[in-house]
């Protein structure tokens, strides 16, 4: 390895990808762009945001060594200068560390991890940053999340030492076959409920969802049970120009899982259909429930409250089909245990 890369040499082009939450986005960019053009003209880096009306952005950061590291510099500090006016008008007396998210490739990160943990360990220690490679890849991608924590001089330090980990994988052994990038999804479109049909707002536009309107007309007919965390069945009246309510359930600690679903997909999935906006309280100490919040239309609610019951009754069944086997099972294997202990004849 050259040492200038270690350096940050000009010899050296790297394209270094940044996964961000709308406000941190919106903190990058700045008044009317003024904000991301000073970091650009200053840092001499192409830094580019992925558009799309999307929870999380993309921010694609291109150019010398150098300048990437003059555009993580600003980017790193500017966190800070954000954390430090929010806790002017807090009460809170830590101070919370700038967390950067990068999306580095999973076939580096064997690389970054280190025989044993041993590389990641050492960039730790060195740069005083706390770093963590996520286990799984992102939604429909060959990458990683990376997240790095700390103050910014630490943050910066342990990008660099990131950028000779993945430029040393470039140049000795280039992974093999294509990297899928993750491209963050759009946000699910509102969908609003009039004269038993189902439509989502696209723009200006209300589309009429054939899929939506059927479900929707399941969820008015089919009350098979009595939904979580009520003491009687049954949905509220719907009526697509009611306002925004808040209905609340409370599910236990051991269904919260399959409500979820893996990486969030299946409450993302409800999310979508529904409509509504669906919050799950973090676990209390000590509580073996959860209490889970949506807020939206009368429509949206008891969609989403619905999907909710459907998905624990799903569930449920499945263990029921799964117990009932082991207890076949073990039926069988008791008479077999029986009959060889008969002997012959």
């Amino acid at each position: 390895m050259d040492p200038k890369v270690t350096e940050g040499g000009l010899n050296v082009t790297l394209t270094i990808r940044l996964l961000m939450h709308g406000k941190e986005v919106g903190s990058i960019i700045g008044k009317k762009g003024e904000t991301v053009k000073k970091m650009r003209e200053e840092s001499g880096a192409r830094i580019n945001i992925s558009e799309g009306n999307c929870p999380e952005r993309i921010v694609t950061i291109t150019g010398p060594t150098d300048a990437i590291f003059k555009a993580f510099a600003m980017i790193a500090f500017k966190f800070e200068e954000d954390i430090d006016n929010s806790m002017s008008n807090s009460t809170a007396t830590s101070k919370p560390p700038v967390t950067l998210r990068l999306v580095v490739p999973a076939s580096q990160c064997g690389s970054l991890i280190g025989k044993g943990g041993s590389k990641i360990k050492e960039i730790r220690e060195s740069t005083g940053a706390q770093v963590q490679v996520a286990g799984d890849m992102l939604p429909n991608s060959t990458e990683r999340a990376v997240t790095i924590s700390g103050m910014p001089d630490a943050i910066i330090q342990c990008v660099k030492q990131i950028c000779v980990v993945m430029l040393e994988v470039e140049y000795k052994s280039p992974p093999k076959g294509a990297t899928i990038p993750y491209r963050p999804k759009p946000a699910s479109a509102p969908v609003i409920f009039a004269g038993g049909q189902a439509y989502t707002i696209q723009g200006q536009y209300a589309i009429p969802h054939p899929d939506l309107t059927k479900l929707h007309q399941l969820a008015m007919q089919h009350t098979p049970f009595t939904p979580l965390g009520q003491t009687t069945p049954g949905f509220p009246g719907l009526d697509a120009n009611s306002p925004a309510s808040t209905h609340e359930l409370t599910i236990p600690n051991d269904l919260i899982g399959c409500i979820i679903g893996r990486q969030g997909s299946k409450i993302n999935e409800i999310r979508q259909m529904s409509g509504a906006q669906i919050k799950i309280a973090n676990a209390a100490e000590g509580s073996t429930e959860r209490q889970i919040t949506i807020t939206g239309s009368p429509a949206n609610i008891s969609l989403a409250q619905y999907l909710i019951n459907a998905r624990w009754e799903e569930d449920w069944n499945a263990y029921r089909v799964g117990e009932r086997q082991l207890e076949t099972t073990g039926k069988e294997e008791r008479l077999t245990s029986e009959v060889s202990g008969m002997g012959t004849l």
